[in-house]
């Protein structure tokens, strides 16, 4: 075999591998079905796009000990017959590479409901979505600790996704006590 033949062999093997392989990015659910999950009983999502301010930015990011990466939070409004019920916030944290897409619901009492996850891209650490890890969150408010190893567990396998759902977490519970309660 001549040596040109041998690297057009190269190619030839990594091509189709590449194009079969496995796509580990997985959709949980959309944000409809989540607004359903997190608030059964609401008859309104009503949606609020905020844009921070500097000085809002710097705020939460003080409180929280988190990084404020865009300017906009992608919010709704809840209400149950003509009453508020709370907020329902749609966010995005990185796992190791990719962009974890998740909700967390905040009722009007300040504390969490629940964190659903839409959209889980990583081919590692989607433990994240075990009902029972998310399920930490719950009653959680702004000021509260919320550090991984101390009051959420973290996943072995799944320690980056784990840390940036929490830090995720307590940054939008910094935002709903900064700009919307």
């Amino acid at each position: 075999m001549k040596n040109l033949d041998r690297w057009l062999m190269v190619p030839a093997l990594i091509i189709p591998a590449a194009v079969t392989a496995p796509a580990f990015a997985m959709q949980y659910m959309t944000v409809e079905q989540a607004q359903k999950v997190l608030f059964p009983s609401a008859d309104k999502f009503e949606a609020k796009v905020i844009t921070l301010s500097a000085e809002q930015k710097a705020a939460i990011e003080a409180s929280s000990g988190v990084h404020v990466r865009v300017d906009e939070v992608k919010a709704w409004m809840v209400s149950q017959a003509g009453k508020p019920a709370g907020w329902f916030l749609l966010d995005e944290v990185y796992g190791k590479h990719e962009f974890i897409t998740y909700t967390v619901a905040i009722g009007t009492d300040g504390a969490v409901k629940g964190v659903e996850i839409l959209d889980y891209r990583e081919t590692h650490g989607s433990e994240v979505n075990n009902a029972k890890w998310r399920a930490q969150f719950v009653g959680k408010k702004a000021g509260d600790t919320l550090k991984l190893d101390e009051d959420i567990k973290n996943i072995s396998g799944a320690t980056l996704s784990c840390k940036h759902m929490t830090d995720g977490v307590k940054r939008l519970l910094a935002t709903y006590a900064a700009v919307l309660k």
